[in-house]
């Protein structure tokens, strides 16, 4: 009878404790890359496989935005894309003065390449 025993084992009763191990160990690597990435220090390098950082937003028609610049420019030329609200916002001159200052140029009249008075 002993020898009976060992005839009918068959390969799944070695083979699912394998499994069984297989699968707890890809469950650890899963949670661990996962724990790893979020615990990650805010001066840590980024990840080269991110092309664009988190939060980044890119508009194809315009350029980002400028913040003001230390020294008042007196003119400003016309990009594609731009209207004289976003011109306003790039050059810390209110939409009141631009239109005061270039009168009959309106949004829907900028060409690319014009020039607009800033400052007298």
């Amino acid at each position: 009878m002993p020898d009976r025993a060992r005839q009918r084992r068959t390969p799944a009763r070695y083979l699912a404790p394998l499994a069984l191990l297989a699968t707890g160990a890809g469950i650890y690597l899963i949670v661990h890359s996962t724990v790893a990435t979020h615990n990650k220090p805010a001066h840590a390098k980024p990840d080269r496989r991110s092309r664009a950082g988190p939060h980044v937003v890119t508009h194809a028609h315009s350029p980002p935005v400028k913040p003001k610049p230390s020294s008042p420019e007196r003119f400003y030329v016309v990009r594609p894309g731009d209207g004289l609200d976003l011109i306003a916002s790039r050059t810390g001159v209110s939409l009141q003065t631009l239109e005061a200052l270039n009168p009959g140029v309106s949004s829907t009249s900028l060409r690319v390449g014009q020039r607009l008075i800033l400052r007298r």
